[in-house]
């Protein structure tokens, strides 16, 4: 039998160059590395590969190249903005400038050595932006917060039509919170409305609460917000634009909204129709958000859209279990730290609990008939500061929460007492199938990927966009893996 030989094809002449753009796009988008940087290793370097077969080939590569450029330090963008200014048409093939990993850590310089190389300032940063006109998002974060001027603010927002999600992590300098105000101050007697659609201020504690009440009525589209830890006030709230459509809001640690202004946003204002993630925790140390008036009010008004639901800090009593119950049936995360519950309330979640024993019966009268058991979609929870839930009561045989009956749940996390006696128990974690691991300030007992057979899910959520970790505390406004500061504020702190 003849072995038929390879056959040879001519430039520009093989199936794979012959195929729709759209199509060779999708093929060649799936060798780009969507990872955090690591350190100084070569990144995409099957991309630069497919740079180096044909012209067919080459072009498709540079549309992927170029569309999410990371900047890990200063070095990187240098050589980026020398590039594009030598070949201008590169810029518009970009759609997202990465900061969010940039550091001058491991260059052996201070962050003040680090400006006055001037690879990256205030002045090369626009320069950057005006010759990437088509970009999308922008992520930036403290470490850049000097370097991000009332010129580049204004670029941001009024000079790149097409953006749609800005980034700012933690950027709280005096220079940055006085740029940002006099940015947003032209805004005040203008009809103009922006286009940013997802807006992170996580962090940003030293902008002013009229910053947020000048700039997000202007902003029409908006579905991702995350101002945790900042002095946006009630007043900013409300002034949310009607046809926004929020998917992701936090709140987290704010301190000048009020659990009455908050709920009546929650429960009336458009916007907050179809949420997905939503944080209200709080630091109790310092302020509680939520009372008990406010819990009962907000609990029964949240939308069945919700998957991921952060009360920390917040008053919940024995007798707020069963409005927490129906919640339990489409959240995937649900965090109650510091909440006074018993272990037979939080077992409640897992199992049917007698009528007559109910708490809500005692305090609000009968219910009526109560609804078929409908079992939880919990993949999370936190019961961190909840001083029911110890060592010995999570192994205690009269406790659902570690038994297989309690699929999907696989992450628990707590304080770091019961982490710590946890982490003595190896042979009894063993032996339940559940292991402790940390990361930063926070631990988690999660279940054994191993016991449970390797049918625990991955944890990847479009709405998580990218993250595969349960607990996020900042909220992305762009999709891909997490990593960097954002990894820190989002999962270790």
């Amino acid at each position: 039998m003849a072995v038929e030989s390879p056959k040879t094809f001519g430039p520009g002449e093989s199936p794979l160059e012959k195929l729709p753009v759209e199509v060779l796009d999708e093929i060649i988008a799936q060798l780009a590395l969507d990872s955090p940087p690591s350190g100084y290793t070569p990144r995409n370097v099957d991309l630069i590969s497919c740079l180096q077969t044909s012209r067919t080939i080459h072009v498709a590569t540079i549309n992927t190249l170029y569309s999410h450029i990371t900047f890990p330090h200063s070095a990187i963008f240098s050589k980026f903005l020398r590039h594009v200014c030598a070949y201008p048409g590169l810029g518009t093939l970009v759609k997202r400038l990465d900061l969010s990993h940039f550091t001058s850590i491991g260059l052996g310089r201070s962050r003040q050595g680090n400006s006055e190389v001037q690879n990256l300032t205030a002045k090369t940063l626009l320069q950057c932006l005006d010759l990437t006109p088509a970009i999308q998002e922008v992520l930036l974060q403290e470490n850049l917060d000097d370097d991000v001027d009332e010129n580049v603010l204004c670029k941001l927002f009024y000079g790149l039509p097409k953006l749609r999600a800005v980034d700012f992590c933690a950027s709280s300098s005096k220079p940055f919170a006085e740029s940002f105000t006099s940015a947003v101050t032209g805004l005040i007697d203008s009809p103009i409305n922006l286009g940013i659609r997802r807006l992170g201020l996580h962090e940003c504690f030293t902008l002013p609460n009229s910053v947020f009440e000048t700039l997000l009525p202007r902003l029409p589209h908006l579905t991702h917000l995350d101002v945790a830890h900042s002095r946006i006030t009630d007043r900013a709230l409300a002034s949310i634009a009607e046809s926004a459509s929020l998917s992701h809001l936090n709140l987290g640690r704010c301190t000048q909204i009020s659990g009455r202004g908050v709920v009546d946003f929650l429960t009336n204002h458009p916007a907050a129709k179809n949420l997905v993630f939503l944080n209200l925790s709080c630091d109790i140390a310092r302020y509680r958000l939520l009372w008990e008036p406010d819990v009962e009010r907000l609990l029964p008004a949240l939308p069945t859209t919700l998957m991921s639901l952060n009360l920390n800090g917040a008053k919940i009593r024995p007798w707020h279990a069963p409005l927490l119950l129906p919640l339990t049936k489409h959240l995937e995360e649900l965090s109650l730290a510091s909440a006074d519950l018993t272990l037979q309330n939080i077992d409640s979640f897992f199992r049917p609990a007698s009528p007559a024993s109910s708490p809500t019966r005692e305090r609000f009268g009968p219910q009526g008939p109560s609804p078929p058991w409908t079992p939880p979609t919990l993949h999370y929870l936190d019961l961190s500061c909840i001083p029911a839930v110890t060592q010995s009561s999570l192994f205690s045989t009269s406790c659902v929460l570690l038994s297989p009956s309690t699929a999907p749940l696989e992450v628990i996390e707590l304080g770091d007492k019961a982490i710590s006696s946890l982490r003595e128990c190896r042979n009894t974690n063993k032996r339940l199938g559940w292991v402790v691991k940390e990361l930063g300030r926070r631990g988690w007992y999660v279940r054994d990927s191993n016991a449970a057979g390797g049918n625990l899910n991955n944890g990847r959520r479009s709405w998580k966009m990218g993250a595969m970790w349960w607990g996020m505390r900042k909220c992305p406004v762009a999709w891909g893996e997490v990593g960097g500061l954002y990894g820190h504020y989002m999962f270790k702190k």
